[in-house]
This record gives structure tokens, sequence and C-alpha cells, in this order.
């Protein structure tokens, strides 16, 4: 199966190990706008093929699958070119940067009838699967709440086009939640939901630090916080009627080995220890190379489908838009 990347930023690299590392795969072409990065990128990974248009690529007959590793603001023009070549399509996460675009880009998916994924590699990695068996068990009871925040100093290194903390950190515990969400409570989870939160501008116009306060469900509640500009820190907990569960290591970086806290309340506490067969970018190229290699159009749970994508994206639009509101 061959791979073709748009853009050479740090990510791209990241997948580039991750493509090379799987037998099935090729990591075949590689398009930039700079011919110093391109080259160097092509020679570090071994890429046969070299292209300074991004649309060449797209029209390169080999190519398989095409990862878009583009900022977050380009990626809804490059799922539409890439679904009118018929590539299959791993997009990077967000989705996009609002709805409107979003919607285009699932539209031209759906259209021609290709595979497409968002990037949330974490979710093929076995620690989701493991957290979903524990909350589906019953072992902490009905959900009550989910604590979440991550942070990570990267301000420096991103596109202001692609809109900052929310959708460069905020979407990892989002999209978690909404996993969790769906799980413990069904598809419409987030169906009656209120949104509240406050938020903290940074130089480039963006939210940059924001916390939300989300109800839904009939007595459901989530507070969720990121930040762009300092730190390296997770935190994941879903609280239980029963008891609660405590991502240890980080969720949305896992690796060969992780660990999970599980708490019943005034009772008894254990950590689930977790061995897995690499991090989350090599399981991530694995399932989609097998789904796209099967003639499947979509992955399957806990890894997020398209309409995933999109409802994900409406929870970080609408915490976007309580967040510009709190400061006006």
């Amino acid at each position: 199966m061959k791979w073709g990347i748009l853009g050479t930023s740090f990510i791209s690299g990241v997948m580039a190990d991750a493509i090379n590392a799987d037998q099935a795969s090729e990591l075949y072409a590689v398009a930039g706008r700079s011919p110093t990065n391109v080259a160097a990128f092509a020679k570090q990974y071994g890429v046969a093929q070299t292209y300074m248009d991004f649309d060449a690529l797209l029209q390169d007959e080999q190519v398989d699958i095409v990862y878009i590793a583009l900022p977050n603001h380009l990626h809804h023009e490059f799922t539409i070119k890439a679904a009118a070549r018929g590539k299959a399509i791993l997009c990077e996460k967000s989705l996009s940067v609002d709805m409107e675009k979003s919607a285009l880009a699932l539209e031209a998916v759906k259209q021609h009838n290709v595979f497409f994924a968002e990037g949330l590699m974490y979710l093929h990695h076995p620690l989701s699967a493991s957290l979903l068996d524990i909350l589906s068990s019953g072992e902490i009871g009905e959900l009550r709440s989910v604590q979440a925040s991550y942070i990570a100093a990267i301000a420096q290194f991103v596109n202001p086009e692609s809109k900052g903390a929310l959708y460069n950190l905020g979407c990892y515990p989002v999209s978690l939640l909404h996993l969790v969400g769906k799980t413990m409570l069904g598809d419409n989870a987030f169906a009656d939901r209120t949104m509240n939160a406050v938020g903290r501008k940074g130089d480039d116009g963006n939210v940059c630090e924001s916390t939300l306060l989300m109800t839904f469900g009939e007595q459901q509640s989530a507070s969720i916080h990121t930040a762009e500009d300092h730190g390296l820190k997770h935190h994941f907990t879903v609280l239980g009627s029963k008891g609660c569960v405590t991502m240890v290591s980080n969720p949305w970086l896992p690796t060969r080995e992780n660990k999970l806290s599980v708490e019943v309340y005034e009772t008894s506490e254990r950590e689930v220890n977790l061995s897995a067969q690499g991090d989350a970018f090599s399981y991530q190229v694995r399932q989609v190379r097998e789904a796209v290699a099967a003639g499947h159009k979509v992955l399957v749970k806990p890894c997020a489908t398209p309409e995933d994508s999109y409802q994900i994206m409406q929870l970080l639009t609408e915490w976007e838009s309580a967040a510009v509101s709190s400061n006006n």
C-alpha cells in the first residue's frame, strides 16, 4: 500500500517513521513547498517520489493513501481534492476550523465514496479499547462526570490560522469525552447539552487557554481545560456512580507501556498495566492500511467515523464560541 504525505512538518516525520515500520506499507511520495525541506525529508525517510505541488501528488495514480499533514485550515481543501481523485484519506486532526468547511470536506468524501479517517491516532491504540472495556463492565457504575486537561507549550510552532489551542490540543480531551459519552450513554449522549467557557487569547488572536464546563444527558457534566503556551501535562478521569477511572499514563500519546487506575469508592483501588506492540502512530498506520485493503470506507469503534469527527467539531466550535464570548 503506497502512501503519499502532504507536508513536511514534525508530525509528517512521526508518521513517516510509522509507515516505514509497517511491512505492508510503502512511503512512496511526499509533497511540500520548500525544495530544501522536501529534499531533506525524502533523504531522511527514503521517499522515492517528491513533489513541489500538493495537487501533483494527488494526481499520482500510484498513491493509494494520502496523509494530509497540513495546518488545520487547509484540511478541508485537500480532503476535497483527494476525494475527487479517488484517494483513501487520513487527515490530521482537527478535521477543520469551522463547521462549514467540515461539512464540505465530509460531503466530498461521501460523494466520491472514498475511505476517510481523522488522525486521532490515540484511538487506534489498545489503551483506548481497554478504557472502554472498563467503562462497559459496570465496575464504576453510571457516568456522572469527566474531568480532563491537556496542555503543551506548542504555540511557537503552530500556524495562527489553525485557530489555536482548542483545535490543536483541546481536540484530544474533547474527542475522548465524546467516545466515553457515546459508550456509556448511547449515540445521543450530547444531543441535549449546555456549554459555558472562559478563555484567554494569545498574541495571534486565537484562544490559547480555556476551560469548558459542559452539561449533557440527564445528570452528566464535564470540565475540560487546555492551553498551548505552557507546560506538558495531561489528565483524564471518568467519574461514575460507584467508582472512577484515571488515565495515569498519557491517554493521547500511548506507547508500549501504559497504565490506568480504577477505584471503587471507599472500597478498592487497582492499577491496570497495559503492554502494547507499539505507539499510537504505528497502530494507526496498520489499521488504516488494513481497512483500505479490505475495501472499507470508515473505521470502527473506538476509532472515529466521519460522523464522529463531525460531532467532535461541533463540540470544538461551540467551545470556541463560548470562550471567545467570555472575552467580550
